[in-house]
This record gives C-alpha cells, sequence and structure tokens, in this order.
C-alpha cells in the first residue's frame, strides 16, 4: 500500500468519534494506537484500541466505535480487544473500555459469541490483577454489557444505557447507579472522560505495585462530617452513592497516600448497604488499598449480608484500620473492629459505645436491678448503664480498642498507623479463593 492510502486510512480513522474520545483521554500525544488497520468485513474494526498515559502513568485503553457500523461487536472487534488484555496482563498496566455500540454483528453467529467468550476470559484472568474500569458512553446491552460490568468501577454518562437485555429495559444510568451496577454517574461524556483520568491518580498499576502518592493537603475548611475532618481536602471519590444509603464507600488520600474509606451512618444495615462494603473491602485488598473503616452500627438486617462483609473484612490482608465513632454493637463490632476480623488496629471516641447485644437487652442482662423503672424511664436508664459499663474506654481497659482519640488528634493517629502499618506483611493459606 502507498504511502498516501496509509496516510488517507489515518485520516478516516482518526477522524471518528471514538479516536477523538480515547485521545482526550490520554495525555496529549501520548496515544499510540495497535492494530489500527484491522479490518471487519470491508470496514475498519468497530474499536480505537491502544495505550498511552495519563498523568505519565501508562495505561491501556479502548473505545468502541460508533461511527462504524454502530460499534457493533465483531469477530475483529474482540481479537483486539483480547491483544489490549494481553497485553496489560504481560506490562502490569490498567485496562479502560469506553462503550458504546448497538450490539453485535449477528451474521457473524457462532464466531461472533467465540469471540465475546474470548474477550470475557481475558477480562476475567487480569480481574484482581490490573485495576479494570469500564465508561458507559452510549448504548451497551447484551453480550457487551455483561463484559463492561466485569471491570471493577463502572462510569455511565446519564444518556447512556447499560443492560443484559437487548431490548433496553432497565439500562438507564438512574437504575444502574441505584441497583449498585454504575459506581459513578457523569451528566456528559466530556465529565465521564474527567472523571477516568481522575480515578487513574487513586488506583496502583497493578497488584504488585502501590498506588500513586501525593503531596499532604490538610482537610476542607467547614466539614461537618468526621470523614471529612480526616482526609486530604477535596480528595474523596465517591463511589456506589446511591446505592445502599446506611453506608458509604470513598476512595480518598490521607497525608498523600490513597486509601480505601468505609463509613457506616448508624442503624442496621441493609443488604445493599452490606454488600457494597465487601464489594469494596475485596476490591481495596486486591490492589493492598489500606481500609479506614468509620463505624456507627447496631447490627444487620440480613445474616447473609452479613456473612459477606464479615468474610470480606477477615480474609483481606491490606492494612486495616478501624475507628468507633458511635455505636459497634454485637456482629457489627466482630465484622468491622474487631480483632477477630483481623483488624490490624482499632481506635474509638470518647463517646463510643461497644457492646455484645444492643445497649437496653445489655441492660436487662448485666444490670437487671437498673432497668426496675417505669417505662418511660428505661431508654434513659439503659444509656446511662451504657455509659458507664459498655464504653470505650471498658473495651480499652479488656484490650479490645487500642487507643481512645479525640477528634482532633484522628487525622494524625491515623496517619502514623499507615505509616507504622506501611511494611505489612501476612502468609496465607494455599487455596484458590475462598466460597462465601
Amino acid at each position: 500500500m502507498s504511502i498516501e492510502k496509509i496516510n488517507q486510512a489515518k485520516a478516516e480513522i482518526s477522524s471518528t468519534s471514538a479516536y477523538k474520545i480515547i485521545t482526550d483521554f490520554f495525555d496529549e500525544g501520548s496515544f499510540c494506537e495497535i492494530d489500527a488497520f484491522a479490518k471487519s468485513g470491508k470496514d475498519f474494526a468497530e474499536v480505537v484500541a491502544g495505550f498511552g498515559t495519563v498523568e505519565g502513568m501508562p495505561v491501556y485503553a479502548f473505545a468502541q466505535n460508533s461511527d462504524i457500523c454502530g460499534g457493533a461487536m465483531s469477530k475483529a472487534q474482540a481479537v483486539k480487544l483480547k491483544k489490549i488484555y494481553d497485553l496489560a496482563l504481560k506490562t502490569g498496566a490498567p485496562v479502560v473500555g469506553f462503550y458504546d455500540s448497538i450490539g453485535g454483528r449477528l451474521a457473524q453467529g457462532t464466531e461472533l459469541l467465540a469471540g465475546c467468550g474470548e474477550v470475557l476470559n481475558s477480562s476475567a484472568a487480569l480481574s484482581g490483577v490490573v485495576p479494570q474500569v469500564s465508561v458507559i458512553l452510549g448504548t451497551c446491552l447484551g453480550t457487551s454489557a455483561l463484559n463492561a460490568v466485569s471491570s471493577d468501577i463502572v462510569i455511565m454518562s446519564e444518556k447512556a444505557q447499560l443492560s443484559l437485555s437487548v431490548t433496553g429495559e432497565n439500562s438507564d444510568a438512574k437504575y444502574n447507579s441505584e441497583n449498585g451496577i454504575a459506581a459513578m454517574v457523569s451528566k456528559d461524556t466530556q465529565q465521564a472522560i474527567a472523571t477516568a483520568r481522575e480515578l487513574m491518580l487513586y488506583l496502583p498499576s497493578n497488584n504488585l505495585n502501590m498506588a500513586p502518592q501525593s503531596f499532604e493537603e490538610a482537610p476542607s475548611d467547614g466539614c461537618g462530617c468526621i470523614v471529612g475532618k480526616v482526609i486530604d481536602g477535596n480528595s474523596a471519590i465517591k463511589l456506589f452513592n446511591d446505592y445502599g444509603a446506611q453506608s458509604r464507600v470513598r476512595l480518598a488520600r490521607l497525608g498523600g497516600q490513597v486509601v480505601g474509606i468505609v463509613a457506616t451512618k448508624g442503624g442496621k444495615l441493609d443488604c445493599p448497604s452490606t454488600d457494597k462494603i465487601a464489594k469494596f473491602v475485596r476490591f481495596c485488598d486486591a490492589f493492598s488499598i489500606p481500609v479506614i473503616s468509620f463505624v456507627d452500627c447496631s447490627g444487620f438486617k440480613s445474616i447473609k449480608s452479613a456473612a459477606k462483609a464479615a468474610s470480606a473484612y477477615a480474609e483481606a490482608t491490606t492494612v486495616k484500620i478501624s475507628v468507633v465513632t458511635g455505636k459497634a454493637i454485637g456482629s457489627a463490632y466482630i465484622s468491622f473492629a474487631g480483632t477477630g476480623a483481623n483488624a490490624d488496629v482499632v481506635y474509638a471516641l470518647p463517646g463510643a459505645v461497644i457492646s455484645p447485644v444492643n445497649v437496653e437487652a445489655a441492660a436487662y442482662i448485666m444490670a437487671p436491678e437498673s432497668m426496675k423503672v417505669p417505662v418511660e424511664s428505661q431508654k434513659t436508664a439503659a444509656e446511662k448503664f451504657a455509659e458507664e459499663n459498655l464504653s470505650a474506654f471498658n473495651a480499652a481497659q479488656n484490650g479490645y480498642v487500642d487507643g481512645i482519640i479525640e477528634e482532633s488528634q484522628l487525622r494524625q493517629t491515623l496517619i502514623s498507623a499507615l505509616d507504622m502499618l506501611s511494611g505489612k506483611r501476612v502468609p496465607t493459606l494455599a487455596k484458590k479463593h475462598s466460597t462465601i
């Protein structure tokens, strides 16, 4: 082929929307395309793929090209995607996929199915080895959705569609966000690309590297919540914010170091809130991101979800620091803050309450005489009993809390604990994986 024809082909590909998306994602001038001239029938393959840098860090990415046959999945597209996944596995760099496709080239029949299976298999092999992020910018239905949701974090544009159903049922961003499928929702394509770029600054390249360090920043002024008073200012990335309202999970920085934040909001945790925590802790553990848990919880509404969360914490070998900010009752203390969950360090605020059962039951069992008061006074009597017998100080005396920390000293205490635990090494038993 002559140079003129090659340049003409390059110009044709670089004029597409997918090429613009992928070059906007990478640092200017860093994108190197792979298999640029691969054909799918008479057209170029329906995806732009390659590697480049994001803030100087190497990343692989692909963008389905809706300008070519609607971005439909094909055998040729599957080959390009598999090559990206294989290179990421060899070199240990994250993979970001931008999805916008009308479906698949059904005329290819079983070849198409085999190609989709190979892509899904390659993505599964990468899981827990390098971070994978999916950005849904347009239509992503059927088998493409299966691959997209297999990533660690899903970002959706407000106008995008994501569903296994090819009819588009339950596919909008609101549904996916409220059901824990999309971790983040952006208002448009450009914001979604910017969000994916920012996320790269919080993730390690692979499971053998640490997440990027940054300069320490003071907490934001006027922040009311305890998490905001502890973490570096404006560093929190909210994940699954519309799913499981009784808990919050964040990626943030503390003293310049990336950490995973888990915060419970009091009361008993429902299934979505508990499942969200379990998924997030397993993700952080896979990439050795320290987990700091702020615990205010009186238990769980579902034993199945409780077992998931307890198992995720117990199995995790990453750094785990727990802070009891309110109540840690029974199974909640055991799962999130207890030594049984292998917490490395447990702190408590002075007003924290730690009890094997709720404070009313504890008072009736442990001090029945104190509850022989009129019904309207029993709540006050139980709270007085908890203050005297179920306090953080009592737990510390018995070795179940490592320190009682004033809120004003908590940030520096946590930074010091992270430094102390930075060399943590935990040998594990030989097994494929847990079954919970």
